[in-house]
């Protein structure tokens, strides 16, 4: 077997983790991140027959029976990751009835996944029906895009036009728009169902007054989507209080879908 720390899908996770962690968007233990993987690239470093225990997931996913998928660990510190991956992460294995998960690898310490386990797997069923290639969720909480949420209508397509408005990238990186929940109660499988019916129509969802979810098909996709999304809300939350003077038309976001081949929200641009 391959040392699993060499990995391409370890390297990426350990290095995007760390740069979250770096960028202010998971303080102590906040945020998770799940990448669904290959059962071909785990055969390279796991002895796939070896469950090391069993754990009850708290719901029930059979479309995901048989997936495995690299998961940040619960009350673990992104800015731990990089010096003991095995102890705040995981391998785990949806098992054959979907109400379980196998730990292959990882949680060393005797922990468990995140406790938003449910909602990131809620929602990879979700955009696994809008986009088969899609394989990451990731949640934290980014500092300006949750001051906004204080401040701003939450309407969606409000909220998602303000962003558009802020950053000439904003409807090139994320033309689906971004989808908004009222506070909920984290760690519940009723927020994990309101986020993937949410995931249906966006890859971005704002969770108000906590954080946001993102959806991709790649961790530097992913990470990609909310850092744009937040450069938005920043520059939003420096220039609110003050009298708008210039912004990014309709006419010129339309002029944006023609030049990068992308196709705005349907109804959110006039």
């Amino acid at each position: 077997m391959k040392d699993i720390m060499t990995a391409p899908f370890m390297v990426e996770m350990i290095r995007t983790v760390t740069e979250m962690y770096r960028h202010g968007w998971d303080e102590r233990n906040g945020g998770n991140v799940s990448l669904m993987l290959e059962e071909a690239d785990v055969q390279e470093y796991l002895d796939v027959k070896n469950v090391i225990r069993t754990i009850p997931t708290g719901f029930k996913a059979q479309e995901l029976s048989g997936k495995y998928f690299l998961v940040t660990g619960t009350g673990k510190y992104f800015k731990n990751v990089q010096y003991d991956a095995a102890k705040n992460l995981g391998i785990v294995r949806i098992t054959e009835d979907g109400e379980n998960a196998d730990i292959m690898w990882g949680y060393s310490d005797g922990g468990q996944f995140t406790s938003e386990f449910p909602a990131h797997m809620m929602s990879h069923v979700a955009r696994l029906k809008v986009d088969p290639e899609n394989r990451v969720v990731m949640h934290c909480h980014p500092a300006n895009l949750l001051a906004m949420t204080y401040v701003h209508d939450l309407d969606e397509k409000a909220f998602t036009r303000t962003l558009w408005q802020m950053c000439t990238e904003c409807i090139v990186v994320f033309p689906d728009g971004v989808n908004v929940l009222p506070w909920m109660l984290c760690g519940t499988n009723e927020i994990g169902i309101a986020t993937a019916e949410k995931m249906e129509t966006a890859r971005l969802v704002v969770w108000a007054q906590h954080g946001i979810y993102g959806a991709g098909k790649d961790l530097d996709e992913t990470f990609g989507l909310i850092e744009t999304a937040e450069k938005g809300a920043e520059i939003y939350m420096k220039i609110a209080h003050l009298p708008l003077v210039n912004t990014i038309t309709d006419e010129q976001m339309h002029l944006l879908e023609g030049r990068f081949s992308v196709k705005a929200r349907e109804g959110y641009l006039e």
